[in-house]
């Protein structure tokens, strides 16, 4: 099984990450640390409490269901800065998709990462009628790769696009990376948050699994599981 992993490495240079020594080896007999950490630093996960979306759902509330799914990348390869996506730039992935996929965002965003003023402040940007067609077409996790599915220097519109698809249940993956590695076919997509009581957001572990689908599913009915 080949796994890909989706995610930044934490660094303290990193926008919402400090750490701090709170044992070392020499004077305690272990490693530690002490860590600083936003809750949407990173490659990271929304609830719909960040938002004040829908049921304002936190993020120990995610199910596990939705945090591995079958998922599809759409290819938007290095778009203008401050672009809007549409759902016409989906290409085939649209004719593909079935509800309850997840649907990843290939922009290359991820390599402007260090440079906040491309990478955050001229991000390219998920547009209304493409955060109303992942809700109507069932979306269970929409991943991007930029730090947010919106502009975050325009309060009214990334409020309105968060409050579109969190409150339409799709949960969001911010900060991916290596989505250039992604086959275009089928994929099983993971995306795993610290499971902290009444959180807003999450870091997240994200990784794809490029197991054949449809190999897997046929030995699942071979073996009976249903």
């Amino acid at each position: 099984m080949q796994i890909i992993d989706l995610t930044l490495t934490m660094h303290p240079d990193m926008p919402g990450v400090d750490w701090e020594p709170a044992r070392t080896l020499e004077d305690d007999g272990w490693n530690a640390r002490t860590l600083h950490i936003y809750s949407h630093s990173g490659t990271h996960m929304d609830a719909p409490l960040h938002f004040g979306c829908g049921d304002q759902a936190t993020i120990e509330q995610t199910p596990l269901t939705t945090c591995l799914t079958t998922a599809h990348v759409a290819r938007m390869i290095d778009p203008d800065p401050s672009a809007l996506l549409n759902v016409e730039d989906l290409g085939g992935v649209a004719d593909k998709f079935q509800s309850g996929d997840s649907l990843l965002l290939h922009t290359n965003w991820s390599a402007h990462v260090g440079n906040a003023s491309l990478y955050r402040d001229q991000l390219p940007r998920v547009s209304e009628n493409l955060a109303h067609w992942c809700v109507d077409q069932g979306v269970a996790v929409l991943g991007v790769e930029p730090p947010s599915v919106a502009n975050v220097l325009d309060l009214k519109e990334v409020t309105r696009i968060h409050e579109i698809l969190l409150g339409g249940g799709v949960t969001i993956v911010e900060g991916l990376t290596n989505l250039d590695r992604l086959p275009d076919r089928p994929f099983i997509f993971g995306a795993m948050p610290l499971k902290i009581l009444g959180g807003d957001g999450a870091p997240c572990r994200a990784f794809a699994s490029l197991e054949d689908i449809a190999v897997r599913a046929s030995e699942t009915q071979d073996s009976g599981i249903v």
